[in-house]
């Protein structure tokens, strides 16, 4: 790892690409993109004509075109933020590898194991880099927790939630399990991410899940999602509440140890002693659009082999093994070992 003096400096801006011009992009990337002195957005792509049409009307000087392939055409690009529904990831990001574009993908990496398999192969065949966005990285809240777990013992329990209420939850491409693959791999991956990120993969997975929140409604991407699991040699276990029906919205991640308490949500970590009196806390505001840009900007520097590429391809298997083993066991109605998954 380069360290800050070791990093060289440029100042050529980097030329990237939008794919797609839903709520992440408009909200995090493209803005991000704009408060950045590194990179210059040469173009996005949206099938939507309309929207694309209201953006470049605000934008005259980025030019719009309705598919992957007129971009490639138009553009020389460094490398494209890819913000489209999961069944059409893979194509794009496949794409982009092969034009030696790098990559830089909303969630989940992949769709499943095998499919983020082929991806790590292509971008390494083609020298490119590929990362997930995963903006909890990025902010002081989540990172924080590293200098606090000293501080509460042995963790021996971890609960985590995400759940808020939608009426329609069958509508759209996020109601079909072909498309979206359910909350557990949608909106549960941040969750997720920050399991792997502070524990790494469990040993025991075991699942429940339904879509059964509407009457007389027939959908079958789940809309709610219960796991369970064990960390192998720790006495540490957990579960996870993943839901799109559930309100209210809320967004917690606790780890309870043998002389402490850690509680994380949006904006906020707090330690707690084992009596559940607050120790210390740590508050931030204006948090979102901050971490985005400093995930664009980390970026950059991964492309300028600056930076370890720390959402690479290998670290993202172990996410895909935690929900396959998920929908496993589910299926089995047994406890299902995430890393037997990764080495078939």
């Amino acid at each position: 790892m380069l360290t800050y003096l070791d990093m060289k400096t440029t100042n050529k801006k980097l030329k990237v690409g939008v794919i797609g011009l839903g709520h992440q992009s408009l909200e995090d990337h493209i803005p991000a993109i704009k408060a950045s002195q590194d990179v210059d957005l040469v173009g996005v792509v949206e099938i939507d004509k309309e929207k694309l049409n209201s953006f470049i009307k605000e934008n005259k000087n980025i030019k719009g075109y309705n598919n992957f392939d007129d971009l490639l055409k138009n553009q020389k690009l460094d490398f494209v933020i890819i913000a489209v529904p999961h069944y059409i990831h893979y194509e794009i990001t496949k794409k982009a590898l092969e034009n030696k574009i790098h990559v830089l993908k909303e969630k989940p990496f992949a769709v499943s194991l095998s499919e983020a398999k082929e991806l790590k192969s292509i971008a390494e065949k083609n020298k490119t880099q590929i990362t997930t966005t995963l903006q909890r990285r990025f902010n002081p809240i989540y990172s924080t927790f590293f200098q606090l777990i000293d501080k509460i013992g042995k963790p021996f329990y971890i609960e985590a939630k995400y759940t808020f209420f939608i009426k329609e939850p069958y509508k759209g491409w996020r109601g079909k399990k072909e498309s979206s693959g359910g909350c557990l791999i949608d909106m549960g991956y941040h969750i997720i991410d920050l399991l792997m990120w502070y524990f790494g993969l469990p040993y025991k997975v075991f699942a429940e899940m339904s879509s059964g929140a509407k009457e007389n409604i027939v959908y079958d991407a789940e809309d709610t999602a219960q796991v369970i699991f064990q960390y192998e040699k720790r006495n540490l276990w957990g579960s996870l509440l993943i839901s799109r029906v559930i309100p209210p919205k809320q967004e917690h991640f606790n780890v309870y140890g043998t002389r402490g308490i850690i509680h994380i949500e949006r904006g906020k970590i707090e330690r707690y002693s084992s009596k559940g009196q607050l120790q210390e806390s740590l508050k931030r505001e204006y948090s979102w659009p901050s971490a985005a840009q400093d995930q664009l900007e980390y970026f950059v520097k991964v492309i300028h082999n600056e930076k370890e590429n720390i959402s690479s391809p290998e670290f993202h298997f172990n996410h895909l093994a935690f929900i396959e083993a998920a929908y496993k066991s589910r299926d089995i109605q047994q406890y299902v070992n995430p890393k037997d998954l990764l080495n078939l």
